[in-house]
């Protein structure tokens, strides 16, 4: 028989008393530390929110000091100062879609706090099915991937894709002839092109890199980084900047001069986000862009990302043409022009034996 504790319940009995004091004092250090908790209770983070909504941005403030003032930032950008921790109204009509960050910095004292929340602002807006007629019929190079087709000084900047078989090239409206061309290296797989001054750049897909032509001569002038995105697809002109597309559903705003991406564009329509944007036209003031792997064109508001229109090609793709699934599973639509001057619509796809013209009628 034994008297006393066992030495093995005198150790557990101990632990309990330090876990005790240990998680006692956890409590009061707590207590003591949520005075200066702050956050938001509204919005919550990850809320989603459709273009037009106010949004309610309130502080939960549990301080005993009083708040001296209260700066609002979205993105990083200033939208409203207040001397005290009242509501405020954010109206989003005018924001572009997609991931949006709110931030507040409180002032209380000689104390300064900033806390942030994330928003994803999207659209319950249905995109406009647009009609169009089939204006004029142009014979097309069935040899020629098209990536990129532009309209420029009354011929056609087309540029080709596929390894080995790249190619940038002037081509003849009416007769579908080239009219000067240059091959890329075999290692460049070829997008989007742009005719921007007396300069063209090309795209490539996956090999991170620009390519910068003389627009006369087609002799290569040099080449740029991608930078943040990683892939190359369609290329476009607003008049002040480089609009392009990597394949998802952002479209990089880059300087004209130095070619860096300096902001991005989230597209969306009611259904989410829309990737897969493929080649870009800009066409009095709104941004039009090949759905890959669909006969859609899409018209996109440049402000807010929001697809207002949809243009269904699917008459226009040429039946029985190609002779395998995989032939015309590849061989998509793809190729959006724009003559300025003349208000002339030009569409096409790779390998194409035709060039559409054609007019909407909406």
């Amino acid at each position: 028989m034994h008297f006393g504790l066992p030495r093995k319940n005198i150790f557990f009995k101990f632990s309990i008393i330090v876990i005790v004091i240990f998680l006692q004092t956890l409590f009061f250090a707590c207590k003591e530390d949520s005075t200066n908790y702050l956050t938001f209770s509204s919005p919550s983070q990850g809320q989603s929110f459709n273009i037009g909504d106010e949004i309610k941005i309130k502080l939960d403030i549990n301080q005993p000091a009083k708040v001296d003032s209260v700066i609002y930032l979205l993105d990083g950008k200033l939208i409203w100062e207040a001397s005290n921790a009242d509501s405020i109204s954010l109206p989003t009509k005018d924001l572009s879609l997609g991931y949006r960050m709110i931030s507040a910095i409180v002032k209380q004292g000689d104390q300064r706090d900033t806390i942030t929340s994330n928003i994803v602002l999207r659209t319950n807006q249905k995109p406009l099915q647009l009609m169009y007629k089939i204006v004029n019929t142009f014979p097309h190079d069935t040899s020629a991937y098209t990536q990129g087709l532009n309209y420029v000084d009354g011929k056609l900047l087309e540029s080709t894709g596929q390894y080995g078989f790249s190619e940038l090239k002037y081509v003849d409206l009416k007769s579908g002839k080239t009219l000067q061309q240059t091959k890329l290296e075999s290692q460049y797989f070829g997008e989007g092109s742009l005719k921007a001054g007396d300069k063209i750049i090309m795209l490539t897909w996956k090999e991170n890199l620009g390519l910068i032509f003389d627009a006369k001569t087609f002799k290569q002038l040099g080449t740029f980084p991608y930078e943040t995105s990683r892939e190359g697809w369609g290329l476009t002109f607003d008049g002040k900047n480089i609009l392009r597309s990597d394949g998802t559903n952002r479209i990089w705003l880059m300087n004209v001069e130095s070619y860096k991406e300096e902001s991005y564009l989230e597209v969306y329509d009611d259904k989410g986000p829309l990737n897969s944007l493929n080649e870009l036209e800009y066409i009095d003031g709104k941004i039009y862009a090949n759905v890959y792997l669909t006969n859609k064109i899409v018209r996109i508001n440049p402000t807010t990302g929001v697809v207002e229109a949809e243009i269904d090609l699917s008459a226009i793709v040429p039946k029985n043409y190609f002779k395998t699934s995989l032939e015309e599973g590849n061989n998509v639509l793809n190729g959006i022009a724009w003559d300025a001057k003349g208000k002339r619509l030009f569409v096409t796809g790779k390998k194409w034996p035709k060039l559409f013209e054609i007019k909407l009628l909406q």
